[in-house]
């Protein structure tokens, strides 16, 4: 019961940290990566040691003057640059090594055109709206047969404000990261957002569905909020324990996955922490809240 009689108190944070997120977001935005702008992005490692920083950025600069160039683990760089051809591949190998004096290793070398980043971006957020709206269509049929004392319609509603909750977040820090350590959106950060929403709703529907089974075997006198209090009691320990594993895992995975799959990660990381705390500490009594604001009118 103590997370529905402190509901007011997890509202407020989670307030603070959209708001935060949104001033993020309207200030700096997300910065995009070449799967939306199109672009070339290399991942260049350097076993022997890698160059100084300034002579790769004065001898890129003579190729590509909007190229950027950003440290990666010890010994690599993450190199981004306009689109590129065969002719210029060949001119952009030769100046990584410094006209063949420093070994090189190419780990990655993806070029993507403008239209298709465009096509991307846009195909990107459809998915996130459609994944929206099968979240909602879906919760509203899984409790179709619940009525009293809240409608099965809310239960949806609720579940997408928590799951707004979750994206709003992680993209806010990323806004963040970009703005300060040039950390790039791309299409494996929305991979990253679907995945999250995945995670979220699966753990809020646990906590709804020991709801609506506890509905059908508590007293007609027994207030709501005492109920969804029991319902968060009785599945806290496994939410916690289950988010707890695959963290651990994407920890793992951050640690020693490589620049290839270090931001998709982290955003995994992030979400999935915040996707838990919405789960317990607002998506169920965001039903309290609504079940009193119901009573009131």
């Amino acid at each position: 019961m103590w997370v529905v009689n402190n509901r007011k108190l997890f509202y407020s944070i989670s307030s603070i940290l959209i708001i935060a997120s949104f001033i993020s977001l309207a200030v700096w935005g997300l910065k995009p990566g070449i799967d939306f702008t199109g672009g070339t992005l290399i991942d260049v490692q350097y076993p022997q040691g890698r160059p100084d920083q300034t002579t790769l950025v004065t001898a890129l600069t003579a190729v590509d003057p909007s190229s950027s160039v950003r440290q990666s683990g010890s010994d690599q760089y993450i190199i981004r640059l306009k689109p590129v051809d065969q002719a210029e591949k060949a001119v952009i190998m030769s100046t990584l090594s410094l006209n063949n004096t420093v070994p090189t290793i190419i780990k990655t070398f993806d070029s993507i055109g403008p239209v298709l980043g465009a096509e991307a971006l846009r195909k990107a957020l459809v998915s996130i709206l459609l994944v929206l709206i099968g979240i909602v269509l879906f919760i509203t049929f899984a409790f179709r047969k619940v009525s009293e004392p809240v409608s099965s319609w809310k239960y949806g509603l609720t579940a997408v404000i928590a799951l707004a909750h979750d994206v709003i977040i992680p993209a806010g820090v990323f806004s963040i990261l970009g703005h300060y350590l040039g950390y790039e959106v791309d299409t494996l950060f929305v991979t990253a957002l679907l995945v999250i929403l995945g995670f979220s709703v699966h753990d809020t529907i646990v906590v709804f569905d020991r709801v609506r089974e506890n509905l059908k075997h508590a007293p007609a006198n027994k207030p709501f909020a005492d109920v969804v209090g029991e319902s968060i009691s009785q599945t806290f320990t496994r939410s916690i324990n289950t988010s707890l594993t695959t963290l651990i895992a994407l920890v793992v995975l951050y640690i020693f996955g490589g620049s290839t799959t270090e931001h998709f990660s982290l955003t995994l990381l992030i979400g999935i922490a915040v996707g838990t705390y919405s789960s317990i500490f607002i998506g169920s009594p965001l039903l309290v809240t609504i079940e009193k604001w119901s009573r009131k009118k």
